[in-house]
């Protein structure tokens, strides 16, 4: 299967140690099987920060490795309160440290406003319920892919 990164930085290998805290998924490299929304991201990284040029890096990844015992998975297909809950923990975590143990994680992406949503749950503005509605992603479901660790990250191989 083909993934792709969108950034505005070049680099030759993937570091961990330059992923941000308080993602999705925590800290790790996130992918995309489309290569217009990696491109758009790239875009959008680019004007936030003034810095680099869009850029679309390509992987092939073999997704038999999904089903294997060779890398611990979590695929969340669809929104869900347990996929809610477990981008709530890990956009809390400032820390560098997992709050979680999987290698590879698939689930949709949460629209942009995660932070003000999360401060409106976390309040108790709104509900559960309410608070997986306001993350559903504008444009539809759409899936990000997760690679979290040095055993997930040599699967990847860049094109």
């Amino acid at each position: 299967m083909k993934l792709y990164h969108g950034t505005n930085v070049e680099f030759n290998e993937i570091d961990l140690t330059k992923s941000k805290v308080g993602k999705d998924f925590g800290c790790g490299f996130y992918l995309s099987a489309n290569r217009e929304q990696a491109m758009e991201l790239a875009k959008r990284k680019t004007e936030q920060s003034g810095e680099g040029e869009p850029n679309v890096y390509e992987y092939e990844f073999d997704e038999t490795l999904l089903q294997g015992n060779e890398l611990l998975v979590q695929n969340f297909g669809e929104y869900s309160r347990e996929w809610a809950e477990f981008v709530l923990a890990n956009r809390r975590n400032r820390t560098r440290d997992a709050v979680h143990p999987y290698d590879v994680v698939i689930g949709p992406i949460a629209n942009d406003t995660v932070g003000f949503q999360i401060r409106r749950f976390t309040a108790g503005i709104i509900d559960m319920e309410r608070f997986i509605q306001e993350l559903q992603y504008m444009r539809g479901i759409s899936f990000q892919y997760f690679f979290g660790t040095e055993r997930a990250i040599k699967q990847l191989k860049r094109r």
